[in-house]
């Protein structure tokens, strides 16, 4: 495993392995940069089939939330965790109680959160150990499921591409295909539903159709005929990967905004093959960034009102990606990743600008203090 190599092609600052044998607990901790602030990331626990997959993935991800941080104009830097285990059958205080000890020894260069495989719940137990961890219950302080509020900015941020595709904002009769009908899907549609727009959905849970179906007047649709459907938006709330060689030549839509992570099968392929057939697709990072915000804003001590209103702002981020994209004729990937990079050089160059230093009388003199 070439720990070092792998850290040093995309600049990562820190990686933490984590061990505990009682506990059961095999963890990888990984700190991208810190430049903003502390690195906040979720903690995904899944079934890898080798350490390094698991490495691999917790690296990837660190450097995603650096670029989401960073979009998102959070004073926060990117970082990640992964557990390896089945989340359905190897969960238990003292995994995640271990799992806290290591988090609280980093000192607070590194806040967690849930993600894939983690809830709530686990949250709690990680809470016993350390207070650098965000994402746990209303009783306790926290803000509970971020869905709510990632659906908003993903919401928001539709309107903005409906802007640059259309020439307004408005989603009214828009048909719009949701691939995903969970929590973030269910909450999109609630919103399109208010705003008139015709809804297209599926999941590959029945259930869960139905329920946008009776609430929303939504048309159910067969899992693998959503990339062809009919519409002017699709919206994947579901799988990553999924904008890749099979399914671009089926996509009708005029843009791509969801809730997905990592949405573009190959970054640099993809997203100028998007480009060059007149799709407008929001960066997945930017645009799924609501629930980043939520749980950063209980580092402060939540408040909600405060959180939704930075979600809505991913309107005017988009909005500048789309008009950066069209200046500069890059694909919007491109031009999201350039404005990410240009905070980050912009607060480097301030905090120089304001290195402390005696004035030009004093210096060399010696002092006694």
């Amino acid at each position: 495993m070439k720990v070092f190599k792998l850290m040093s092609e995309q600049n990562h600052e820190e990686v933490v392995f984590c061990h505990d044998n009682d506990a059961g607990l095999r963890a990888i901790i990984a700190i991208h940069d810190t430049t903003l602030g502390p690195s906040l990331g979720g903690t995904r626990m899944w079934p890898y089939k080798t350490e390094e997959e698991a490495l691999e993935d917790v690296l990837r991800l660190a450097r995603g939330m650096t670029y989401k941080a960073a979009a998102a104009g959070l004073n926060l830097g990117g970082g990640k965790a992964v557990i390896i285990g089945d989340p359905h059958k190897d969960k238990n205080e003292m995994l995640f109680r271990a799992f806290g000890r290591f988090v609280e020894g980093l000192a607070g260069r590194y806040i967690t959160a849930e993600d894939v495989g983690t809830e709530v719940r686990d949250m709690e137990w990680v809470r016993m150990e350390t207070q650098w961890v965000t994402g746990i219950s209303e009783a306790l302080g926290g803000s509970g499921d971020p869905s709510p509020v990632t659906a908003r900015g993903v919401y928001h941020g539709m309107k903005a591409a409906a802007e640059a595709a259309f020439g307004a904002p408005s989603l009214r009769g828009k048909k719009v295909a949701i691939q995903g009908a969970g929590h973030v899907g269910y909450y999109l549609a609630e919103f399109l539903a208010k705003e008139k727009a015709k809804i297209f959905i599926t999941d590959i849970k029945q259930e869960r159709v139905d329920k946008a179906v009776n609430d929303f007047g939504a048309t159910a649709v067969e899992l693998n005929k959503i990339y062809s459907a009919d519409c002017d938006v699709f919206a994947p709330c579901a799988l990553g990967a999924i904008i890749n060689d099979e399914t671009i030549p089926q996509f009708k839509c005029k843009i791509i905004a969801g809730g997905a992570n990592n949405q573009l099968a190959d970054e640099k392929k993809h997203g100028k093959i998007l480009k060059e057939k007149g799709i407008f697709y929001a960066p997945d990072y930017v645009i799924n960034a609501g629930g980043l915000i939520n749980v950063a804003n209980e580092v402060e001590g939540y408040n909600r009102e405060k959180a939704v209103k930075q979600a809505e702002g991913i309107y005017h981020i988009v909005k500048q990606i789309f008009e950066l994209s069209q200046k500069e004729n890059m694909p919007t990937n491109v031009a999201s990743n350039r404005l990410a990079e240009r905070r980050i050089e912009q607060v480097v160059k301030l905090k120089r600008m304001h290195v402390i230093r005696p004035p030009k009388q004093m210096r060399g003199q010696r002092y006694q203090w």
